[in-house]
């Protein structure tokens, strides 16, 4: 590999800052709203983030590949592809809410190796390379120790969207094995499980895009991050970030019933 893990995520903290710090001229002013096909929103101000860090991978990495949620992929046979949200949390921006952020990820040979969510309206930045651990504001950062689910705080973004892909009835006993339950979600719901402020997150539907930038992260910090199935994962369309001693019991509610 041509570029250290380290040199790779000193730029991604860079390129994150370089996006995310634009979106602040839109947040809790005036930008333009559109709905993509499958109802989702997107403004002006993820297309110039995504637009600006583009930009800086083509010149500072010209031959890697880049997956990006507004501007799709580019060479992504690349050993080394950057996987791009400009903002992950857009019904958060839109409404004024300061828990959106910007992710990057970088995939070494198909696998996540390093990862960034930056929190622009904040000014918290999480990092992480694979065996370089994880940072929060240049700070070293882990999970925090929790062994039972009811002591534990329990994160999700959308309480519907269990129901919609199947997970009502694991959401409904996590609700009430758990100690609290609140909507800090999206990527910054998984910072916080990393940064040892709350104890699971859990996404029932995400992206390549919304998770590449997780794994990464929550696994430096001393966590847990896998799909539904337990399986360590960006692909499968889900995600639990978690502290590991509570980690059987949360994927214990999505066994399959026969």
């Amino acid at each position: 590999m041509e570029t250290s893990l380290p040199e790779l995520r000193a730029a991604a903290v860079e390129f994150a800052k370089a996006g995310g710090n634009t979106t602040l001229d839109y947040f809790q002013s005036s930008f333009d709203l559109e709905f993509k096909s499958d109802d989702s929103p997107v403004t002006n101000a993820d297309r110039n983030a995504e637009r600006i860090i583009r930009d800086l991978i083509h010149k500072h990495f010209p031959g890697h590949g880049i997956i990006g949620e507004e501007y799709g992929t580019e060479n992504e046979d690349s050993d080394i592809v950057w996987v791009l949200d400009p903002i992950d949390g857009t019904q958060s921006f839109i409404h004024g809410v300061p828990f959106y952020t910007t992710l990057i990820g970088v995939l070494v040979n198909n696998r996540p190796e390093v990862g960034v969510i930056y929190a622009p309206a904040l000014g918290e930045i999480a990092s992480a390379a694979t065996g370089f651990g994880a940072a929060l504001n240049g700070d070293s950062m882990q999970v925090r120790e929790c062994d039972q689910l009811n002591k534990a705080t329990f994160l999700t973004t959308e309480v519907t969207t269990f129901k919609e892909h199947g997970f009502g009835e694991a959401f409904e006993q996590l609700l009430k094995e758990s100690r609290i339950h609140r909507t800090w979600g999206d990527a910054y719901g998984h910072l916080m499980v990393a940064a040892g402020r709350a104890d699971f997150m859990i996404d029932p539907i995400l992206n390549i895009w919304d998770a590449a930038a997780l794994l990464p992260i929550v696994k430096e910090a001393g966590g847990s991050f896998t799909d539904l199935s337990g399986n360590e994962t960006i692909q499968t369309g889900n995600a639990l970030s978690t502290t590991p001693a509570i980690k059987k019991s949360i994927l214990n509610h999505f066994k399959p019933t026969v």
